[in-house]
């Protein structure tokens, strides 16, 4: 008889075309025994929360994947690690990890920066990147695509992308480092909206899935879903750094199964 793994409740499970054998899981904040501000499912042990909760919460997200998750040490850099069967060392530097191989859970943590997930075609391999705009803008999704489609033997038009909770485009005003770092134009980017503020000085609201979005099809992905969600407009589901500063992280991990099906093959968001 087959045992089934336990669920935490609220967490997100990818809607996206993958083979049966790639399973993903994104937490929200429900689900875990951490105490305000940190309740409840804080993964992030860097947070400031007790570390006895965040091993109990570790301990609950890894029983519902059912894989092994390799957490990193991110650095909003463009560094790709590639996951085998002895996992990686700790706390090793990196924003995204890929993998070929079943039971090991490419996994990255986030508080309003982007997870992004992807899945080669016929379940031959599997990644996930961390997506802050610093990160984003310097390149860890183009790094992250030539890694997977070099690990498995594929084209970036056979990828799937998913994108998961971030803060969104009506929250995340930024300055004109961040229009540079991106290259865009004063005026005209339709991922930057102008927003001056009252004592003239010029910001402008960014589109973090949107630029996700351009980076992934400008290295060839156009099969792409999810970036639906905010961070900082939904405070009973998601942790916002932006909006809360003490707070907790959330995880977005993919995976290979061994047999046929994982968790969170085309279900539910």
């Amino acid at each position: 008889m087959t045992r089934s793994r336990p669920a935490l409740v609220g967490s997100i499970v990818p809607e996206w075309p993958v083979h049966p054998r790639v399973g993903a899981l994104m937490s929200t904040r429900a689900g875990g025994v951490s105490a305000p501000p940190f309740h409840a499912l804080n993964l992030g042990r860097a947070s400031g929360d007790d570390p006895d909760c965040v091993r109990e919460n570790r301990r609950r997200f890894e029983a519902t994947i059912g894989a092994h998750p390799v957490w990193l040490s991110q650095v909003h850099g463009v560094q790709v690690v590639r996951l085998d069967g002895r996992g990686a060392a700790p706390a090793v530097e990196a924003d995204a990890a890929i993998t070929t191989e079943p039971g090991i859970a490419c996994t990255v943590m986030v508080a309003d920066c982007l997870p992004v997930l992807l899945a080669a075609p016929d379940g031959r391999g599997v990644g996930a990147a961390h997506a802050g705009w610093r990160g984003l803008a310097a390149g860890v999704l183009q790094a992250t695509v030539v890694a997977l489609c070099e690990a498995a033997a594929c084209e970036p038009q056979e990828l799937v992308a998913w994108l998961g909770p971030c803060i969104g485009p009506r929250q995340f005003e930024v300055g004109a480092d961040v229009l540079a770092a991106f290259g865009a134009a004063t005026a005209g980017s339709l991922r930057f909206v102008p927003r001056p503020r009252a004592d003239g000085e010029m910001r402008w609201l960014a589109d973090l899935p949107g630029l996700a979005r351009d980076r992934l099809a400008a290295c060839g992905v156009t099969t792409i879903s999810g970036g639906a969600w905010c961070t900082v407009e939904d405070h009973s589901r998601f942790f916002s750094f932006r909006r809360d500063r003490d707070t907790g992280r959330m995880a977005a991990a993919v995976w290979l199964t061994a047999g046929r099906a994982g968790v969170g093959t085309g279900l539910g968001g």
